[in-house]
């Protein structure tokens, strides 16, 4: 069963790492295209952009810990 823990934290890992940039390829594709209809808000897209971006990073971070803590606990 100890074999379990390592799957468990590798398929973890590698939804998050999955989901992430999924999320941040869709996040950046749709705030591209808002900048190019609305040119005049692209600093303030830009910026919300980048914290989303962030938020995003730190769950996947996150997921990383945890399965760090899983398979360091076994």
């Amino acid at each position: 069963m100890e074999g379990m823990t390592y799957v468990g934290a590798v398929i973890g890992i590698a939804l998050a790492a999955f989901g992430g940039s999924l999320s941040i390829g869709w996040l950046v594709g749709k705030t591209m295209e808002a900048m190019s209809r609305q040119p005049e808000v692209a600093g303030e897209l830009r910026t919300t952009m980048l914290i989303s971006i962030a938020f995003i990073e730190a769950l996947a971070l996150y997921t990383l810990v945890v399965a760090l803590l899983l398979v360091m606990t076994k």
